[in-house]
């Protein structure tokens, strides 16, 4: 089992950065595919960024691609989130996911199997 715990969300104009974290405990991230997901009110949860667990590929949704970046820093058991140039529309609840699977579909949420509880991103207009 691994425990996700996410942290740094909070409100921020438009064009500000934030960088998220997901700290997770009882294994290492380093031995799980991770993800970052987001749901908006209203809206389905939607896939935003993975950093697999072989190789350390990075994949990211067209919404955030160029904006986002997904990183591990392995001494310290956290994936990050750094997001630069928000938007309003990346508002929503952000939630950490892991995959101790093989090949994955790493946009899908059913192919994540630990999830933290989220953390909010607010930006404003």
């Amino acid at each position: 089992q691994v425990q996700l715990v996410e942290s740094g969300g909070g409100l921020v104009q438009a064009g500000g950065s934030l960088r998220l974290s997901c700290a997770a405990s009882g294994r290492t991230v380093s031995g799980y595919n991770m993800g970052w997901f987001r749901q908006a009110p209203g809206k389905e949860r939607e896939f935003v960024a993975t950093i697999r667990r072989s190789g350390g590929a990075t994949y990211y949704a067209d919404s955030v691609k160029g904006r986002f970046t997904i990183s591990r820093e392995n001494a310290k058991n956290t994936v990050y989130l750094q997001m630069n140039s928000l938007k309003p529309e990346d508002t929503a609840v952000y939630r950490c996911a892991a995959d101790s699977g093989g090949y994955s579909v790493y946009y899908e949420s059913t192919s994540y199997e630990y999830w933290g509880q989220g953390t909010q991103v607010t930006v404003s207009s």
